[in-house]
């Protein structure tokens, strides 16, 4: 079961109608950014998922940012996939397989008819670009996350040669059943001509000790690029032997040899083949291109900026000017200091989440409403009260960078970011204080349940609180539940024996109590004891499951690639028979916790949550946050206790996935917020954090570019 997790900016305020009117097709509200007619053709799919043939994968990847959403139809077999290109030199996929003559269990009390679905996860690693000499050369490992039912692990080259693009490789476990070679390894070590079965722990652990062990297979095919250009056509063949597959049934298999062909139609592939030499498949693919994918807006065009002006300081309406910063730069302003030779200007930013572009936009109405005398603009961007980061702009060299002045002219060298340090920034922003409300959707989902393959719960998120000057603030949301098949969920662990208290698997008491619940109930006090370091307390119902009290420090330099924080909390564990009462269980949880985003990974960060968890277990949680041009977010999580995996159950230690939309992908007009969509594929009681209502990493996301 996965829990979505959401963060906005609280005058953030969400249209259904908007929403809609985005994810239609209907003409100029399209997403925008897929690859046109005049870019490269598309590296094309496997049935498995991935960049590949038909059942073997090549050693190409597809380009950074391209997301396949997949479908195939092997008669046996339905595989349900995604596949992304994180970084130029590695592709991750995800899958679903539809075992479809297997039952998901043999008590139709459980699962009813449902039949067999397995997971898997698959990486493949770029080790040679191909050059006018060179193949491509990849590794590549499948299912090697799961139960093992397609686990492999193969060696791929790839070179082209004109409209031909010719693949040869090694594969092991699955992709090597038939044994048509000999295992190279086997020369290093006799133990690598054995494979061990089955699958250690609870399964979802990656078995090292099974890598490139046991039979090998040679697998080799083609690619044409016809004439034609939406058709290519393949031919390949394979290293499997079907009849050891664990389909429930011995399977048939006439040839090796497997042929097929791909239709490009705009962002979708349909695939058809013949396979095994006695079965007919098919398929279709959606991609997505994360960098570029965009929505058309309809914001006020960026403000022209003379390259001559006459104005006094006399002449400067402030309130217009506030006006004009909101409608034109979607900046809230709070407070406004002109001298003879600087301004500041103090506000909220709740419109443009590319920093670059927000502050361009400031600074074009600033440099057309104030007179020359002005050398300095200095722009304090605050998060609720608290200042976040402050831009310094060289006035003289801003100007001539818009009014093109300059034979290469760069925005962003005319201005630097640093720590508000100023007094008066302090003093401004500590008056601020009111009230705010704001709704949001909310997605669940789970797949994979026994009473059905997909599960869902959708609706509104409500928030409303009022902030004091001083820090402190009340807040509280109500969960609308709107739609759901949550009905269908019966599953439970109270037969189970388990060592661990139950601080997670009653989620199906949680989410089926009532359409209306109380989400959180909270007060909460913020502040800045020192440059770069941040601080809040909070108590109240913190989350759907636990209340208590907390605290949270934090270190975070204005764009360093470094910052420690550490937080403790004692929570008691929510009834869920009613939005006020608690339960008998209480826990002390908190953790050493550490952001990096390094050097050698574009636009990564990883997170490193080091300590004690809801179940009283210790150990360290591990994120990884992907983040495209977009403004999309793709990451992946996991946590190691000192729980055994026969302690914690199916699926050996608790991990995850999650996708970050930006809501700006779906307005007409630009917005901050984003929206998560998780995919927990087995959430047990080891590993699970406090879903704290607000986490200082998250609030201060401005003071990093990473942020937006």
């Amino acid at each position: 079961m996965s829990v979505v997790v959401k963060k906005h900016h609280p005058y953030f305020r969400l249209s259904l109608l908007t929403l809609a009117l985005g994810i239609t097709a209907a003409p100029g509200f399209a997403l925008q950014g897929f690859p046109s007619k005049a870019e490269p053709i598309r590296f094309t799919q496997g049935s498995h998922g991935g960049v590949g043939l038909i059942q073997v994968p090549t050693a190409r990847m597809a380009e950074e940012g391209r997301l396949v959403l997949g479908y195939s139809d092997n008669d046996e077999y339905r595989f349900w996939t995604a596949s992304l290109t994180l970084f130029p030199w590695m592709e991750a996929t995800i899958r679903y397989a539809d075992i479809r003559n297997r039952l998901y269990s043999p008590f139709p009390g459980f699962s009813g008819d449902q039949t067999y679905k397995d997971k898997g996860i698959d990486a493949k690693f770029r080790l040679v670009q191909e050059s006018y000499w060179l193949p491509e050369l990849s590794v590549g490992f499948r299912d090697f996350g799961g139960t093992g039912t397609f686990e492999s692990e193969f060696v791929a080259a790839s070179k082209r040669f004109g409209p031909l693009d010719v693949h040869l490789g090694m594969g092991w476990g699955y992709l090597g059943a038939a044994g048509n070679t000999r295992n190279p390894f086997c020369d290093l070590r006799d133990s690598f001509c054995q494979r061990p079965s089955g699958f250690s722990g609870q399964g979802g652990k990656i078995d090292y000790q099974q890598f490139f062990k046991g039979p090998a297979s040679l697998f080799a095919g083609v690619e044409y690029q016809t004439p034609w250009q939406p058709l290519r056509l393949k031919l390949e063949y394979e290293g499997n032997d079907y009849s050891r597959d664990r389909a429930g049934i011995e399977i048939i298999q006439r040839s090796r040899w497997n042929a097929g062909a791909t239709y490009q139609w705009g962002n979708f592939d349909l695939n058809a083949s013949y396979q095994r030499g006695n079965t007919f498949a098919f398929g279709v693919n959606y991609t997505f291109d994360l960098h570029s994918l965009s929505q058309i807006k309809l914001d006020p065009p960026p403000r022209e900026v003379p390259e001559q002006s006459t104005k006094t300081a006399d002449q400067i309406a402030r309130q217009q000017l506030a006006g004009m910063l909101r409608s034109e730069a979607g900046f809230v302003l709070r407070s406004i200091t002109l001298n003879d030779d600087e301004v500041v200007v103090i506000g909220n930013q709740l419109a443009y989440r590319n920093q670059d572009v927000a502050i361009e936009r400031i600074a074009r109405v600033l440099a057309a409403e104030l007179p020359r005398s002005v050398q300095q603009y200095r722009i304090v961007d605050l998060e609720g009260n608290r200042p976040m980061v402050e831009t310094v702009i060289d006035a003289s060299d801003f100007i001539a960078a818009v009014t093109y002045q300059t034979l290469q002219p760069e925005i962003t060298s005319s201005y630097r970011r640093i720590e508000p340090e100023s007094s008066d920034v302090w003093q401004a922003s500590s008056r601020f204080k009111g009230h705010y409300y704001g709704a949001e959707a909310f997605w669940i989902q789970s797949f994979g349940s026994p009473e059905t393959f997909f599960m869902y719960q959708g609706g509104l998120l409500a928030s409303a609180g009022y902030q004091f000057g001083s820090g402190i603030a009340f807040n509280g949301t109500a969960k609308i539940t709107v739609l759901e098949n949550f009905d269908k969920f019966n599953f439970t662990v109270d037969s189970q024996d388990t060592p661990l208290p139950r601080v997670r698997t009653y989620v199906r008491e949680y989410v089926t109590r009532s359409t209306l619940t109380m989400e959180n109930l909270y007060a909460s006090w913020q502040g800045n004891p020192a440059s770069n370091w941040y601080v809040q307390g909070y108590g109240g119902y913190l989350e759907s499951m636990f209340g208590g009290v907390g605290t949270e420090v934090l270190y975070r330099p204005v764009d360093s690639n470094l910052a420690l924080g550490f937080d403790i909390n004692w929570v008691r564990q929510r009834s869920f028979d009613s939005d006020f009462d608690f339960m008998d269980y209480n826990v002390v949880t908190g953790h050493a916790n550490i952001y990096w985003q390094p050097e050698f990974l574009d636009d990564v960060v990883l997170t490193f949550n080091i300590g004690r968890f809801l179940a009283g277990d210790d150990g360290v949680k591990i994120d990884f946050a992907k983040r495209f041009r977009s403004g999309i977010v793709v990451g992946a999580h996991a946590a190691f206790t000192n729980v055994s995996s026969a302690d914690y159950g199916e699926g050996s230690f608790t991990k995850g996935f999650y996708i970050s939309i930006p809501f700006d992908l779906f307005t007409l007009r630009s917005a901050r917020g984003q929206g998560m969509i998780p995919w927990v594929p087995i959430a047990r009681d080891g590993g699970q954090p406090l879903a704290k209502p607000v986490n200082l990493y998250d609030i201060t996301s401005r003071r990093s570019r990473f942020g937006g």
